[in-house]
């Protein structure tokens, strides 16, 4: 199963990016996050984070793919479910379209999907929602 989301901010990429890179930082700006912290310095592949976010339980998240000023992905496991995250930003004029989304892979993601997908939706639009609200202020 996958859910993407995208919206279009009034902030350039350089902006967005820095909101979107600074994972530790989510929770101000977000309600879909409790807390993230870092387990292994920097935002980086093979970087591990410890997420907690409401109504689903402690994760960690390993990140697979970064590109500076560009994208992360990163991805956590549940029993019977690989979960996989992207997070990008692209310029769009002087403006920049971000995207999220969530892939959920393996014996039990559709029934973990169909579960967790109105509570996945809702939480990737608050994230974008955090994500444009704290690059617009910076301006």
């Amino acid at each position: 199963m996958r859910i993407e989301r995208e919206l279009l901010i009034d902030a350039p990429v350089d902006a967005v990016w820095s909101v979107m890179a600074d994972v530790e930082r989510w929770p101000e700006i977000t309600a879909s996050m409790t807390s993230v912290r870092l387990l292994d310095g920097e935002l980086r592949v093979g970087a591990r984070a410890e997420v907690v976010q409401p109504k689903l339980a402690k994760a960690v998240w390993t990140v697979t793919r970064f590109d500076e000023g560009r994208r992360f992905v990163w991805e956590s496991r549940v029993p019977g479910v690989r979960i996989v995250a992207g997070h990008e930003v692209e310029p769009d004029g002087d403006r920049t379209r971000a995207m999220v989304s969530v892939d959920q892979t393996g014996p039990f993601a559709p029934v973990f999907g169909l579960m967790l997908r109105k509570l996945t939706e809702h939480y990737l639009g608050l994230e974008l929602a955090g994500f444009r609200d704290r690059a617009t202020a910076a301006r």
